[in-house]
Parts: structure tokens; sequence; C-alpha cells
């Protein structure tokens, strides 16, 4: 067991102090530095960490003001009063950045990296970043694994909406010791397949979308399997639910640790010896508005309204992002906790319904989002099922749109699940948002309390 801790050390210190550094050189990327950098970040006190948001955010608003087109209109006069000032500025959403893109940007897109959302709003964008800003999100993302347990090499099980992998992606999966499975429409026998693979395996850790570890996890006390563990659960991308939580709990004798994001390259919050979140404020200015846009008390649920603090090739600031969530008040702070940075209490987030087929498939939400992701012709889309024969698509069409689209998708879906599942079409003008403010991309009109049933 030392020898193998010590190959595990080695190999570690080799990736993080040889092959990373090197990759950032040849890439002009710099994902190791800033992992090391929100590091120190991470041990600072609570005073140090609200004086470095401050700095970040005036530094934010100053820039935007003066080299970004969309906020120029705002108030270029830097106030004493940061809290007032970024009241001025607007509350923007999705559909914003989307209808004017450019007037976001403080250089020409041509020389950045394009980011797609997943579209689980059921609304696709894109926001732009440079290499320097893409290494800060993988850093931070990195280092909210590491509040797990986990730390680059150790291997990991990873289910992801990303299946054709390219050569890039498969060296960082080699390098990284990732086994990746793809999240898209699972079913019993990939469920099993995951399962079997890892049977006896220890040092593993699991991560991905809450909704595909909670099918892995139903699946592993179904069948009563007690030989595969992990270290510990990483969720991000969808919410999760507490029920998904005791389930993977209960199959694989570990904790579970959430990570709360969006697709924008922001990393809002994540837990580590807490059941709460801890907010990344030096990365994140997080507000919690009422309906009129209000800030609301501690304790209470208000809408995520978020800032990337080191956002400056195409700056969200007060980015709305659909979801909801309660700040802790402080007089529920414990007394003893690992790190300094704010507290989340809950994240609401929204309910993503899991699909059913009478087969015994399941599609999450991402199961569409990375279909539609590359379908630009629609601009926004909602799954409604009915029964477990069929589901029903409705969409908005966009620039560019015929019906050849709906043919290929159908196709994509059917070939994906492998079998041939009716899916019926029909074009709306407008899709109902859901209490957040989010379109809702999966309406279940069948009983969804249980993955479980008979065809």
């Amino acid at each position: 067991m030392n020898s193998f801790c010590q190959m595990v050390d080695i190999y570690n210190k080799l990736l993080e102090n040889i092959i990373l550094p090197s990759g950032d050189f040849f890439l002009g990327t710099n994902y190791i530095g800033e992992l090391r950098r929100w590091r120190k970040i991470s041990r600072l006190k609570e005073s140090e960490l609200h004086e470095l948001s401050i700095i970040n955010l005036r530094k934010l608003l100053s820039f935007a003001t003066a080299k970004v087109p969309f906020y120029r209109t705002y108030s270029q006069i830097e106030k004493s009063d940061l809290g007032a000032w970024l009241k001025e500025f607007p509350v923007v959403n999705k559909y914003d950045y989307n209808n004017n893109i450019d007037s976001f940007l403080s250089v020409p897109k041509d020389k950045l990296i394009p980011n797609y959302s997943s579209g689980s709003s059921g609304v696709q964008g894109v926001v732009y970043m440079n290499k320097k800003e893409q290494s800060s999100t993988q850093a931070i993302q990195t280092l909210l694994w590491e509040w797990s347990g986990y730390y680059p090499g150790k291997p990991i099980v990873q289910t992801g909406m990303t299946p054709d992998r390219g050569f890039a992606k498969t060296l960082k999966d080699c390098l990284f010791k990732t086994r990746y499975y793809n999240a898209f429409g699972l079913d019993n026998i990939e469920l099993s397949a995951i399962l079997h693979k890892q049977t006896g395996l220890s040092n593993y850790h699991l991560g991905g979308y809450a909704s595909s570890l909670f099918l892995i996890a139903q699946k592993a006390n179904e069948q009563e399997i007690s030989d595969v563990k992990f270290d510990a659960v990483i969720s991000w991308g969808d919410k999760m639910f507490d029920h998904y939580r005791k389930e993977i709990e209960k199959a694989f004798g570990c904790k579970v640790y959430d990570t709360y994001g969006t697709t924008e390259g922001i990393v809002i919050a994540g837990q580590r010896d807490l059941d709460y979140s801890y907010i990344l404020t030096p990365h994140v200015w997080i507000e919690l508005l009422d309906d009129q846009g209000n800030e609301v008390e501690d304790g209470k649920i208000g809408h995520v309204v978020v800032t990337r603090l080191d956002g400056y090739s195409m700056p969200l600031i007060r980015y709305k992002i659909g979801d909801l969530a309660i700040r802790l008040p402080r007089h529920k702070y414990p007394e003893r906790r690992e790190l300094a940075f704010p507290l989340l209490e809950k994240i609401i987030g929204r309910n993503t319904d899991i699909i059913k087929t009478a087969s015994g498939k399941f599609m999450i939400v991402h199961f569409f989002t990375g279909i539609f992701e590359h379908v630009h012709e629609i601009k926004q889309f909602k799954v409604v099922q009915r029964d477990l024969n069929s589901i029903e698509i409705e969409y908005i069409p966009g620039k560019g749109f015929s019906e050849i689209v709906l043919g290929k998708v159908s196709e994509k879906i059917k070939s994906y699940l492998n079998e041939d599942f009716p899916i019926k079409w029909k074009q709306v003008d407008f899709i109902t948002p859901t209490k957040s403010g989010k379109p809702q991309i999966i309406q279940s009109l069948i009983n969804n309390n249980s993955l479980s049933h008979h065809a």
C-alpha cells in the first residue's frame, strides 16, 4: 500500500511540475499557475478575501465602462460606494448578450475562444474568453474537486456530454487518469457495464452530472452491488436533489461534494467540510434579488445574479442565470469551518426531470442540450413527456431554420437511444419560464418519483 501511495505521489508531482507546465508553455495557457494561485487564495482570511473581492470588482467596473461598448452608456465616474455603483448597471440575461454579442466584447471575437453554454435553460449562449480566463475557470473547477480529496492525476470516473473526445480530450483523459462515459441516454446495460468495470477497484473518484450519478447509484442499489466504492463523488451540471445524494451515498459509501457554476465560465460555489457551499468571492460577486430587483435578506430565497470578477474579454456584470438560492445568515455560520469564504445555505436550482422510455432507458437534461447546442437553427426548445412511448418537443425556430432540421435532430436522438422512439414537434412563439425565470427544458407529466418501471 505504501509503495502504491508513493507511486501516486510521484506521478502527481511529475504532472504538476513537468507535464502540465510544459503543456501550458506550448499551448500559451496558464492552468497550473492559476491552480497554484487559487490554492493560496483559498487559505486567505475572511477580511483578506473580502478586500480582494472589492479590489477585483472595482477594477472590473472601471474597465467595463471604459472599454466595453454595452457598458459605456453607464456611469464612468468611479464611486466610493461600490455597492451603489454596481446597482447602476443593468441586470442582464442570456437573451441580452445573445442579441448583441459584439457590444459585450472588449476585443474582437476572432482573437478569443468561444465557450458555448450547454443550453440547459433551453436557450444556448456563447461567451468569449482569452486563454488566461479559460485557464482560471479550469483551475478553479479543479480547486473545488480538490476540496473532495481529489488531486490531478488521481483516477476518476466521469460522466459528460462530450462523447467525441478527439485527440486533445483523449490525451487529457489519459494524463488525468479519467474513465469517461457518455451521459447520453444511459440504459440498464450501460449502467451495469460502468459498475462492472469498477468492481473491486480502489482510489477512484466519481464525478459528473448529478442526475447521471444518481442513475449509476440507483442501479448499484437495485442489483445490491457492494464491491464498487469511490473515495468521494463530485457533482455538477444539474441539481443534486436530496434523494439523489442519499442514493449515491448508500451505493458507494462515500460523501457527495456538490459544485455550482455556469457553462459561461463562472464558478460560483462548492462544498468542502460543510453541508453549505463556499462562495468563490474573489472570482464571483453574487447578488440574490427579489422579483423587483432588490437584494433579499440573508436566509430568504432570491434570484441568483452573478458578476465574474476576472472576465475582461467579455465582462458579464449582474448576469441573471435563472436559478434561485439562499444565502446563509451570519448567525448560522458554524463556529468551525475550514475556509473563510462566505456561505450559501441552499441552491434551489430548477427541477431537471429525467425522461424515461418504455424500454428502460433514461434521458437526463444534458442528453438533449448536448444535441441542441449544435443546432443553431433552433433558438429555444422544451421537451414534454405525457407517456413512456413518445415525447413532444416544443421549439422556437431561429435563423436558417427548415423542416429538414427537425428530421436530423430526430434521427440524432434515435441514434443515441439506439431505438425508434416517436418524437412529435410543435412550433411555438413562446416557452413559459419557471418560477425562477428560466425556461423549463423538461416537463414530465408522468410519475417521475421513481425511475424503476416496467415496459
